[in-house]
């Protein structure tokens, strides 16, 4: 059996008051390089409201303000599949529970019987939306998959969708909390997603593998890996293991983590610990989104394969699998991404018009939002040689509908106001008031009245196409354009 862990290096820390957005992006974004960052979370109320003076985590503060709410938690000494099994109690039982285990001074590896149970997944946001716990570091303010949840589900099936299910999750900001001894197991996050991680009491213990090493911690046919990197590793199930070099870090109180995608960690507490942390992604790690989808396709396709000559629907079979296994089918990620390349549209067309006329200088957004738009093009193009978007997979989506929608105003409105916070010059930025996206369709010109429906990857790469002439042909784009005329 192997325990041996090899330890290459450490995580490299980083002062983010020091930091501008675009040295961020450059080394750590575009790179997919985690980071700890210090100096983000001054001013914060849950630093107030949820630390004692001793640097404690307040637990009495939760049962009396938030005890009645329903949670998540995980037994950190049973294994589930490939998870810690989960129990649902209130805010104050696990309190309770944590009160009494930490009386005793229990910890994981001390075999005396204690349960240690971490609450995790916590939708703290989404069920206290006034309370304001935090504000999101600049950063990480380039959040597409929260920025669309906060107005739509990400799956959305008329026969199988409640508001509650798992499949439609409300958002990905979590409140972690857990004592000394608390652990996750090796994972790489949901989505293949970008990830980051507040401290706001307590330490940690990160170990990294790049993802250029992940296959080291799987078996020879790459359908299991290693749960604890600590525990039980048989050589026979996994020869490579003992290959991999780890990265670790120590993260403490008051500092911020940028976990990049595809990177697996195992995390440990080394304290009694509260957390804050949020699953997000945009145009640098769609990519990685998207080949997990195909991944999982696969994954899913494989695993039914020898009931295709009976079933009636069988690739839809496999997109609902697909759903309820990683969070999203290829229409769900479609529909996303197709709203999303509207609302970038409707923001980069003002925007355009305002540098034309000479109102201020909006190249910087502009670039952004052209590089966003340039990042989904790329990926459409990947997913139009994709077996499983054939005829039967339905993601119709009519412009027209979609601009009358009350939701997609909230999504626009939403990507607004996150580019002018983002906006190092902010304040020369107009404002952009509610009325400006009621434009009519025709008014704003992006596609052509009979292309108006959108329902594979080459009908959104032709609306780009065109949307993209039309823009150069207000104002010129420059090295920002996506298209030569050749492609037409």
């Amino acid at each position: 059996m192997s325990v041996n862990v090899n330890i290459g290096g450490h995580i490299e820390k980083v002062n983010g008051k020091e930091l501008s957005y675009n040295e961020f992006v450059k080394r750590y974004m575009e790179k997919n390089q985690p980071v700890v960052l210090t100096g983000l979370m001054d001013g914060w109320r849950a630093c107030r409201d949820w630390v004692i003076g001793n640097g404690q985590p307040n637990l009495q503060y939760f049962s009396s303000h938030f005890g009645c709410s329903r949670v998540q938690v995980a037994d950190c000494g049973r294994r589930e599949f490939t998870d810690q099994k989960r129990v649902e109690m209130s805010v104050s039982d696990f309190i309770s529970h944590w009160l009494e285990v930490s009386s005793k001074d229990c910890t994981y590896a001390s075999g005396n019987g204690q349960t240690l149970l971490y609450l995790k997944d916590w939708h703290f946001v989404k069920e206290y939306p006034d309370y304001a716990p935090y504000t999101t570091p600049l950063f990480f303010r380039d959040d597409w998959l929260n920025i669309y949840l906060d107005s739509h589900p990400m799956h959305w099936d008329p026969d199988t969708y409640h508001k509650t299910n798992d499949v439609n999750c409300s958002d990905y900001r979590f409140v972690y909390m857990g004592p000394k001894g608390t652990w996750t197991p090796l994972h790489a996050d949901v989505f293949r997603s970008y990830s980051w991680s507040a401290n706001v009491c307590g330490k940690k213990k990160w170990f990294f593998l790049s993802p250029s090493q992940c296959h080291l911690v799987y078996d020879s046919n790459m359908k299991s890996s290693v749960y604890d990197i600590f525990g039980d590793v048989p050589d026979a199930k996994f020869p490579d293991f003992n290959k991999a070099i780890w990265l670790e870090c120590t993260q403490e109180q008051n500092e911020i983590i940028f976990v990049p995608s595809g990177w697996y960690h195992q995390v440990h507490n080394l304290e009694d610990t509260i957390s804050i942390n949020h699953n997000w992604f945009n145009a640098y790690n769609l990519d990685w989104v998207w080949k997990l989808l195909v991944k999982d396709y696969w994954e899913a396709r494989g695993y039914i394969e020898d009931i295709r000559d009976i079933c009636d629907d069988f690739e839809g079979l496999c997109q609902r699998n697909l759903a309820a296994n990683t969070g999203m089918n290829f229409s769900d990620f479609f529909i996303f991404i197709s709203r999303f390349s509207l609302a970038n549209l409707i923001q980069l067309y003002h925007l355009v018009r305002y540098h034309q006329n000479g109102a201020c200088d909006l190249f910087t957004k502009i670039q952004h939002l052209a590089s966003n738009l340039m990042s989904i093009r790329n990926v459409c193009v990947k997913m139009e040689s994709i077996e499983g978007f054939g005829g039967n997979i339905a993601a119709l989506l009519d412009i027209r509908d979609v601009l009358e929608e009350p939701e997609f105003l909230d999504l626009c409105m939403a990507l607004s106001k996150t580019y002018e916070i983002m906006d190092e010059q902010r304040g020369q930025i107009p404002e952009m008031e509610k009325e400006i996206f009621g434009v009519d369709l025709e008014d704003i010109s992006f596609i052509e009245a009979s292309d108006t429906k959108v329902s594979t990857p080459k009908d959104l790469i032709r609306g780009l196409n065109y949307a993209f002439m039309k823009l150069n042909g207000i104002s010129n784009l420059g090295s920002f354009s996506l298209i030569s005329s050749d492609d037409i």
